[in-house]
């Protein structure tokens, strides 16, 4: 079948063994960065915000709405992310065609270094933010934890989709070598030889039928002494 064992996948079609998929360093991957993210987001949803006696509600980030705005969007599209790629984990080995299963590679090479790229860009920007908080401006007493624990799952996020990352670039290098072998990569057959084939001596076989001698002609010549031939009517 097209696209049979290509990918970094089994041969499309088989029977899915979900004990064989919990077990992959890939599928534990994404269950982690899938609890990062919805530490994160939550995090900072929950306690992320203070008044200072009256209804309005502060950043605990150093007052910086910004901050708790960029940590919450990047957990959700992370913790969705994560859920979208783990089903796609699911159905890939379904998948019969290499071209689709490259661009499902590479769709996650490009979102899994890209949003390594931001976890790196929230944890540095939620460290400083925090870093500048002052204990005076706002009650820390409740934020204190929820903010250190979006930092400190910012950072483990940045590890788990750098590998994932790398996971994806593995899985893209094995599909190139994979897919080498699969009928979408043959161009043709090799065409028939219009000739006969030469033996082992490297001469030209001669059919048989070459060496025939040509039809009897009757003639006087060849008929027996005295033999008269007939006449033709």
């Amino acid at each position: 079948m097209d696209g049979a064992g290509s990918f970094g996948a089994g041969r499309a079609g088989s029977a899915f063994d979900p004990v064989a998929f919990v077990k992959q360093p890939q599928t534990v991957l994404r269950v982690l960065a899938w609890i990062f993210s919805m530490v994160v987001f939550a995090s900072i949803i929950n306690e992320g915000y203070a008044n200072m006696g009256s209804e309005r509600l502060y950043c605990v980030f150093n007052r910086n709405q910004d901050a708790c705005n960029y940590g919450i969007i990047v957990g959700i599209i992370a913790f969705l992310a994560s859920v979208f790629f783990l089903a796609l984990d699911v159905y890939f080995p379904q998948i019969s065609s290499v071209k689709d299963r490259k661009r499902a590679v590479l769709l996650e090479i490009v979102f899994s270094g890209f949003w390594t790229f931001l976890w790196f860009v929230g944890f540095c920007f939620l460290a400083n933010q925090w870093s500048h908080t002052s204990p005076t401006e706002l009650p820390l007493e409740q934020a204190s934890d929820a903010a250190r624990a979006a930092i400190a799952f910012s950072f483990f996020s940045i590890i788990t989709w750098a590998a994932l990352t790398a996971c994806a670039v593995q899985r893209f290098l094995l599909g190139t070598d994979m897919s080498l072998f699969t009928g979408e990569h043959v161009t043709s057959q090799a065409p028939k030889q219009p000739y006969p084939s030469n033996d082992v001596i490297g001469q030209t076989t001669v059919p048989v039928d070459a060496y025939q001698s040509p039809p009897l002609i009757e003639t006087a010549e060849t008929g027996p002494p005295g033999y008269k031939i007939p006449p033709a009517f």
